[in-house]
């Protein structure tokens, strides 16, 4: 019997749905989705069809197809009497909108989950819900509550074999962990639940969340070495979804971070810029964020122009630009300005340990500039407590420069130089090249303050060298005087008179001109009680008693303009 022409659609129909079920088995994602929506225009999907097709469609960028063909799935479920699974795409379309910061939406979407299971038998679905519980305590600082409801999420998900539930359970536990100033058990179960997200082929609403939320944890801690580790996993990950998939401008901002970190500061800035220019379904957040980094590599490189407009940029979307803004003044020489805006953001961060630790670097460099030693070490000493609390290697090199700094500038260089040696130690572990260099130029000082013009020369030297590597403009006072070898600067240039270093010959210019220690102090980026050594050990070297006289030897000797008449 010949068949009708309807039989005929209806085998091609079914032919389609078979061929593009097979293509997303096979991960052909293009095939699934075109294969699906095509099949569709013959014949309504089933839910489970028209939730393949849903996530095909998010796996090949198509994200609004992607959450209409999910809401589609979802109601189909609930026609169909299948409550779990439509709970469950209740769920990912709650995280997806909770992430990016349709609260409203997402909780809509978060209740209707929980109300279809709430009449269901025991079942791995009910675990799904504690993930927003646990968002909820981080979230209000209740850190031993989220741990609790983590470690209730991994015991469903062990039970019912779900990796999903796992991942996200680990990382919850571990992220509380971390807020306890916990990270040595917390971090390891971050890395598991990075794992488990990897390596079981999560749907990427998941993975790209989780992956988010350890990024956000090793920026906090400034955990160099595992962002990282993690990036470089991401970016293998990443490489099979498309650049519109809403992750992906997250991904590019903590890969621009790290890059950044790392020195290289090219291809982060590149990174950077192209996040905040694609904005198709990116979050404001990481627009703001994107536009942050981007501003931090030009200010590092002496764009400060370029810097301040995405600064300003960044602040338009809610991102506070601290403390990039705040360096960017103290460049500019507005050091007023530049304590100002670090202040007031420690104040605004009141009560918030880690965030506070990412400003305290900021502070306590422009307080030495401003010669600000007691806002300076009591900066200095917070950011250690820090440190020693959570336990992280770029938090204790943060602190040890910070405290080396200080110590340096209150004419303790002896113990500053044990300081400071850690502090390069770890930056050096981290690979973090700009963080090394600047903290040679400090260890340059301190050697020389305590008369080891050998060893300071070496510091001054391979600090120089790895700056002009990166392209750091020579606007550091340490960096624009090398201290001397053998009475002979390093420039190859004629012996300063009586044995003067080039920092010694500096304050006498300053002072020749009129300058008070204070102004010499903010003119050169030193404390006060520092220029009062150099001063000291003027007069010492040239057998002075007064600024008068010290300012007619710069005259007579060529170290000074004399005054016009």
């Amino acid at each position: 019997m010949i068949g009708t022409r309807g039989d005929l659609e209806s085998g091609e129909v079914v032919g389609e749905l078979e061929a593009a079920r097979s293509a997303f088995e096979r991960r052909a994602w293009l095939d699934a989705w075109s294969g699906f929506d095509k099949a569709r225009e013959s014949e309504p999907l089933s839910a489970d069809d028209q939730h393949t097709l849903a996530e095909a469609a998010w796996r090949v960028g198509e994200i609004d197809e992607s959450l209409a063909a999910f809401t589609d799935a979802y109601r189909l479920y609930q026609r169909e009497g299948r409550p779990r699974p439509a709970a469950m795409t209740a769920m990912l379309l709650a995280v997806h909108h909770l992430e990016w910061g349709d609260g409203t939406i997402g909780s809509g979407w978060m209740r209707r989950a929980h109300r279809l299971l709430r009449d269901e038998a025991d079942c791995a679905e009910q675990g799904y819900p504690i993930y927003f519980d646990i968002a909820s305590a981080l979230a209000c600082g209740r850190h031993d509550e989220a741990a609790d409801h983590a470690r209730r999420m991994q015991n469903i998900g062990r039970r019912y074999g779900d990796a999903r539930l796992l991942a996200a359970g680990l990382l919850g536990e571990g992220r509380a962990l971390v807020g306890l100033g916990r990270g040595g058990d917390g971090l390891p179960l971050l890395d598991e639940a990075m794992l488990t997200a990897f390596s079981d082929g999560l749907h990427p609403i998941w993975s790209g969340a989780l992956f988010c939320n350890l990024m956000d944890v090793c920026h906090e801690l400034g955990d160099l070495t595992r962002a990282a580790e993690w990036a470089r996993t991401a970016t293998r990950w990443s490489d099979v979804v498309p650049a519109t998939v809403p992750y992906r401008g997250a991904w590019r901002v903590h890969r621009a971070r790290v890059l950044r970190m790392r020195g290289a500061w090219g291809p982060a800035g590149r990174v950077a810029e192209r996040a905040a220019e694609d904005r198709a379904y990116v979050r404001v957040g990481v627009l703001a964020e994107a536009l942050y980094e981007a501003g931090e590599v030009r200010r590092l490189r002496g764009d400060l122009t370029a810097a301040e407009d995405f600064f300003r940029r960044a602040h338009q979307l809610g991102r506070d630009p601290q403390p990039g803004l705040a360096l960017l003044r103290l460049d500019q020489g507005r050091t007023d300005a530049a304590a100002a805006s670090v202040r007031a953001a420690l104040v605004a961060e009141a009560g918030n340990t880690l965030a506070r630790a990412r400003l305290h670097p900021a502070q306590v460099e422009i307080a030495l500039a401003t010669g600000d030693l007691a806002t300076a070490r009591a900066s200095a000493a917070e950011l250690d407590a820090t440190a020693a609390t959570y336990g992280s290697s770029g938090l204790r090199a943060e602190a040890a420069q910070a405290l080396g700094a200080v110590l340096l500038a209150d004419g303790k260089a002896d113990d500053a130089l044990a300081v400071l040696r850690t502090a390069r130690r770890i930056w050096q572990e981290l690979d973090a090249p700009y963080a090394v260099a600047r903290t040679r130029l400090l260890l340059a000082e301190a050697y020389r303050a305590l008369g080891d013009e050998d060893a300071a020369h070496l510091e001054w030297e391979a600090a120089c060298d790895r700056l002009r590597d990166l392209g750091a403009p020579p606007r550091d006072p340490r960096r624009a005087a090398a201290p001397p070898r053998d009475g002979r600067p390093a420039d190859g240039r004629t012996s300063l008179p009586d044995g003067l270093t080039e920092r010694e010959a500096e304050v006498l210019r300053h002072v020749a001109g009129g300058d008070s220690n204070r102004k010499v102090a903010n003119a050169l980026r030193l404390s006060e009680k520092t220029v009062a050594r150099h001063l000291s050990n003027i007069f010492t070297k040239l057998g002075l008693s007064s600024r008068t006289a010290a300012a007619a030897y710069a005259f007579e000797h060529g170290l000074a303009a004399p005054p016009r008449g």
